[in-house]
């Protein structure tokens, strides 16, 4: 927990706390509260803001832009240039030749993350689109509300950002410290030998960086809003937590039901590692060298001189390493999000296939959000389960921006009403024989959180789609069906549970909204594991078998001391 024993609890549970005190003290004493270790605030905004950087982008709505097929084109060319003959130069020169200032945004400009937020409740998630920067996007979307915002950036905005985001009025601009947008890493060289994922020696950047560096500095030593790097060191434990509770969280547990010889933490260490060597690629600096150059061309000097230097390299690694750890938790191991029809108590013949005729985003979207949703629930304030929840709309048009035709309409975890102190109410679960010293009556869920402090209100005819990382209780359900969500993506390891004090048994009743569930192929689990239900059918059919494992799980985890929060 955040401050003090006595701190004032101002948080909505939200996307994130709004604690009125500073996070500065953050992480200090969750452990001796009683809580698993908790994500800062800033550190929260800023995984998201990498991870939104990462957002996949629909291939139907590229279409929509005059260049995103130009685009995709060139990048497919340039990705075989290193293997592939004269001809693939040919064509990607000829490519590049279509547009200078296209080539120079191919070359130079790097996609960007940036979260929105407003008295410590995301507003917004963005990211770079074929025609607008991640900057320009929230501009675009949230207009004269950016006032008094504080902004979260996976990388230093460029000048023509950074411009009209001072000029709209926000309070703070935070950004992470590594290759600015306008890259002074990749070679701005048309040379088909340099592909844009090679790197020049930061000594040797582009004019246009060079350009756009000192620009930025101008407006940042004029400006009024605070422009700065935002980092803080873990506390100690929280890596570990990570790691340990996104392997045992319902998404790999899923797995291990379905497979009971699979070897999980052999799984989700592979998983972790090969995210960890991309995200690194993606977000860090190589060698201690180019960093300091970048750092000295962005005006971060004092970030050169050590211990100053060495520890702000280790915070971003760790970031980076929780990141790998929590994408670690949702194995692509033939599993993906499945429509009702598939997770029917009824068997379904194996020939039919699982065409879920609702699905209005794609499996790497689904998979993105509920990583969203994974990364807030490590700011719960429950002391047992984290969940996390967040909901994006989908216009009827496309936006400009990388998210397409979707927008963020809510998110948040489960968290204790809003301006409550720490112990002010019960922390217990149903292990204790006294049911008024019980939790459940005074926490307020993630789904509600997101509910409440939704950034829009929903509109008639779009989708509005809910991602949760645990399956909605029987106390979210009716609020849920009356907010409009027409989709809901998530588990359903609790299905038709009574757990006493909170029960699952109101979740298959939703017939009005479209469910899809986390689970294998149904395919490949009629033919690779005949004798193994599966999620798809026969689940209901091991239910006590389940709740057997999960009750010897949660004796585990007490005697390590390390509580679930997925």
């Amino acid at each position: 927990m955040e401050g003090s024993k006595t701190r004032n609890r101002a948080d909505t549970g939200q996307s994130s706390p709004g604690r009125d005190t500073k996070d500065g003290s953050t992480q200090t004493d969750s452990r001796a509260q009683g809580h698993g270790p908790r994500l800062s605030k800033v550190n929260l905004y800023t995984l998201l803001s990498l991870w939104m950087e990462l957002f996949p982008r629909e291939q139907h709505e590229e279409d929509d832009h005059s260049q995103v097929g130009i685009q995709t084109e060139t990048q497919h060319v340039m990705s075989k240039i290193s293997s592939s003959s004269t001809t693939c130069s040919v064509q990607c020169m000829r490519l590049l030749n279509i547009d200078n200032n296209f080539e120079s945004a191919v070359f130079q400009i790097r996609g960007m993350g940036l979260v929105v937020v407003r008295d410590s409740k995301v507003m917004g998630l963005h990211c770079s689109g074929a025609e607008l920067h991640a900057g320009q996007a929230a501009i675009i979307q949230h207009g004269p509300r950016l006032a008094d915002c504080q902004l979260y950036f996976s990388r230093r905005p460029c000048a023509t950002c950074l411009k009209m985001i001072i000029n709209a009025g926000v309070s703070q601009i935070s950004f992470w410290p590594g290759d600015p947008e306008v890259s002074m890493l990749r070679s701005a060289s048309t040379n088909p030998s340099n592909s844009s994922h090679s790197h020049s020696p930061p000594g040797r950047i582009t004019e246009e960086a060079a350009l756009d560096a000192v620009a930025t500095e101008k407006l940042k030593s004029n400006s009024r809003p605070h422009i700065c790097v935002l980092l803080q060191p873990l506390v100690p434990g929280l890596a570990q937590f990570v790691s340990e509770t996104s392997r045992e969280c319902d998404f790999m547990e899923r797995v291990t039901d379905d497979e009971p010889g699979l070897n999980a933490e052999e799984l989700f260490n592979g998983d972790r590692t090969k995210h960890l060597k991309d995200f690194s690629r993606q977000f860090l600096v190589g060698t201690s060298q180019q960093h300091r150059e970048i750092l000295t061309q962005m005006g971060l000097e004092n970030f050169c001189v050590e211990p100053y230097f060495s520890n702000l390299r280790n915070n971003m690694r760790q970031l980076v390493e929780v990141l790998a750890a929590v994408a670690a938790g949702m194995p692509l191991r033939h599993y993906r999000f499945y429509g009702e029809q598939c997770s029917a108590t009824e068997p379904s013949p194996a020939s039919l296939p699982p065409s879920p005729p609702h699905e209005v985003v794609s499996q790497e979207v689904a998979r993105h959000c509920i990583i969203q949703a994974r990364l807030l629930a490590y700011r719960t304030e429950d002391p047992k389960v984290g969940v996390g929840a967040v909901i994006w709309a989908k216009a009827h048009t496309a936006g400009c921006d990388g998210t397409g035709r979707l927008y963020l309409a809510g998110c948040g975890y489960n968290a204790y009403p809003a301006g409550s102190k720490y112990a002010e109410y019960p922390q217990m679960d149903n292990k204790q024989e006294d049911r008024q010293r019980r939790k459940y009556r005074f926490i307020v869920h993630a789904e509600q959180n997101a509910l409440t402090f939704r950034t829009r209100e929903f509109k008639a005819g779009e989708p509005t789609i809910l991602f949760v990382t645990k399956c909605p209780c029987d106390e979210c359900v009716p609020l849920i069906r009356g907010a409009g969500i027409t989709h809901i993506y998530t588990t359903d390891q609790d299905r038709d549970k009574d757990k006493g004090d909170i029960s699952y048994m109101r979740f298959s009743s939703m017939k009005d909204v479209n469910k899809f569930i986390w689970q294998r192929s149904p395919s490949d689990c009629s033919v690779s594991f005949p004798q193994v239900a599966n999620g798809c059918v026969g689940k209901h059919n091991r239910q006590t078998e389940r709740e057997s494992h999960s009750s010897k799980k949660l004796r585990i985890n007490r005697s390590h001391d390390l509580p679930s929060v997925s």
